[in-house]
């Protein structure tokens, strides 16, 4: 009996000990993973940063050329102002989601968002080939951090033309609201993803493009996994379908906010 007593108590030791260690190896994971999502986070900086400097360079270089033309001039000093508030907004917004912080939301124009979006294009699409066609009702609103959304929209649409590059093709966005929810999607025909590849695009650091391709851009792997989490904070899904060579279509859902429909920012 005394034994048997002996037995236990010396199991309750080493039970607590390795409740202790468990405990430790958590904290440390926890600890890990916190470094690693500031990893992730700061990587995602320089991947939208990129994003709105080019189209700043592009203007600038433009303006450089052509001092005379007062127009190009001015556009110019209006990307270069317009583009430095909104890498305020994007790395804030960044920030807080690696922080894990609630993002401020409220009614927008789904119209006025996309609007923000392309301006921030340097080029025209039609200069590649690629027509455009947009159906989105004016009265479409979505629920959400507009930067975020923005930002979404420009990676799917940059990706939607690095896919048709090469022969050009159709861009189609559409958003439209149902049941309690705004569905909006970024449709192309360009080369498409192959059936191994789709169930990985939203990997962090997951890319197709080569990097020896001197045309296109060679990618971070990073867009993707971006759009994953904006629509993540948002509590809404992304989907993807896709024929290799045919098309490809991005499908978002975002929940729409009964109660603050009137914050709507038309």
């Amino acid at each position: 009996m005394q034994s048997i007593i002996s037995k236990r108590a010396s199991l309750h030791v080493e039970l607590r000990e390795q409740q202790q260690l468990n405990s430790e190896l958590v904290a440390k994971l926890e600890k890990f993973e916190s470094l690693a999502n500031v990893g992730m986070v700061s990587a995602m900086i320089a991947h939208e940063i990129n994003n709105i400097l080019t189209p700043v360079g592009s203007y600038a270089e433009m303006a450089i050329n052509n001092p005379e033309d007062t127009y190009i001039v001015n556009k110019a000093i209006q990307k270069a102002a317009s583009n430095s508030q909104r890498a305020t907004k994007i790395l804030s917004s960044l920030l807080n989601m690696a922080k894990g912080n609630t993002q401020i939301r409220s009614m927008h124009k789904f119209s006025q968002i996309l609007d923000e979006t392309f301006s921030c294009l340097a080029r025209d699409l039609k200069k590649d080939g690629i027509s455009v066609t947009i159906n989105v009702k004016e009265d479409t609103e979505i629920y959400c951090d507009s930067i975020a959304i923005e930002q979404l929209l420009l990676n799917l649409i940059l990706n939607a033309r690095e896919a048709m590059l090469d022969s050009g093709g159709s861009l189609t966005i559409e958003a439209y609201t149902k049941d309690n929810e705004t569905i909006f999607s970024v449709k192309d025909t360009g080369c498409g993803i192959s059936e191994e590849n789709i169930t990985k695009i939203f990997e962090p650091f997951f890319t197709t493009k080569s990097r020896n391709d001197q045309r296109h851009n060679a990618g971070s792997g990073l867009g993707l996994a971006y759009c994953k989490k904006i629509v993540d904070m948002h509590n809404g899904k992304i989907s993807v379908t896709s024929s290799p060579k045919i098309s490809t279509e991005f499908k978002i859902s975002i929940p729409l906010c009964a109660d603050d429909t009137t914050k709507s920012e038309a």
